[in-house]
């Protein structure tokens, strides 16, 4: 793997480009699909004359991969850029690939004054590294790429890009998302095997713990874990029955939040809170907070009950 000097290191000037491209006879322009940005997949997007000054600003908050090709100079180009979008989609967000098709976009090509192809740089905050100008196989990428970013993060780059929208223009705000991260456990769901979901959303919670939709999403998942076998009429009784006990209380508004009954569910827990103490009041607490994030903490209920839970602790 070759890491030669760039020939214009420092902030990426694109007032070469005076004007898009003309479209290509039966596409559109510099070959990106009309109406949108083509890439292949959610972290990944073909660049043109059009849309890259938006795409590298993103470099602002979270590092732009830049990678250039020609499928008609160097086939072996065109492979290292299918392999940087599997990287990209394994990656999360960590980094945004732009991708440029120099036989697409020449005009682009020399807006950046690339010296040969293929060429991989890292963009961050505006400016442009070299990183490798060679196709090396998908596990040095890898392994490259890791170490860059790591270093990233010590230099207090630590970002992550949002998925862009399906089919289309990320400047479009009501296009949906699909953010590929959560999709694993939210297909587990979907086939009814919840210990497999909880399992996806707590390595999704342990590898970013600040990821409030998978710390929601796993609060959520262990809740229908914990019922998911449970005779309803019996869990009601025994709470009813045993109106101080933790576990029977506990489950009890957990079968009260998979029926929608949400504030029933927090008040049950506030008040065992206002009646117990020591370890098993930590306990109910512990238990509530878990459910304020399955609802999502800035629902009027979950701040309603939060100012309940306060009062009945303190």
């Amino acid at each position: 793997m070759t890491q030669q000097p760039f020939s214009r290191p420092g902030a990426i000037d694109l007032s070469a480009l005076k004007r898009p491209a003309a479209p290509a006879p039966g596409g559109a322009a510099g070959g990106a699909s009309a109406g949108g940005d083509g890439a292949g997949g959610p972290y990944s997007v073909d660049l043109d004359e059009q849309n890259i000054q938006r795409h590298l600003e993103a470099s602002m908050n979270a590092p732009v991969v830049l990678a250039v090709y020609s499928p008609s100079r160097d086939p072996e180009s065109s492979r290292l850029a299918d392999d940087l979008d599997v990287l990209a989609d394994e990656f999360e967000g960590r980094f945004l690939l732009g991708k440029v098709d120099v036989d697409a976009t020449p005009q682009l090509a020399q807006a950046l004054q690339i010296p040969s192809v293929p060429l991989v740089a890292l963009v961050v905050q505006g400016r442009m590294m070299p990183l490798l100008q060679d196709a090396p196989p998908i596990e040095d990428l890898r392994d490259m790429l890791t170490q860059v970013l790591q270093q990233m993060v010590t230099q207090g780059v630590t970002g992550r890009h949002q998925p862009l929208p399906v089919g289309g223009d990320a400047a479009d705000p009501d296009r949906e998302f699909a953010d590929p991260r959560y999709l694993a456990a939210q297909d587990a769901l979907a086939a009814g095997d919840v210990d497999r979901a909880v399992a996806e959303y707590e390595r999704l919670v342990e590898l970013n713990p600040a990821d409030v939709e998978a710390a929601g999403g796993l609060a959520m998942a262990r809740v229908l874990q914990r019922t998911k076998d449970v005779d309803a009429a019996a869990v009601r009784a025994d709470a009813a029955e045993k109106r101080d006990d933790v576990e029977a209380q506990t489950l009890c508004a957990d079968l009260d939040m998979l029926g929608g009954h949400v504030e029933d569910a927090f008040n049950r827990l506030v008040e065992v809170v206002r009646r117990t103490s020591g370890p098993e009041r930590d306990r109910v607490r512990t238990h509530l907070i878990g459910l304020f994030a399955a609802v999502g903490n800035d629902d009027p209920r979950v701040l309603k009950a939060r100012q309940a839970l306060a009062s009945a602790l303190f």
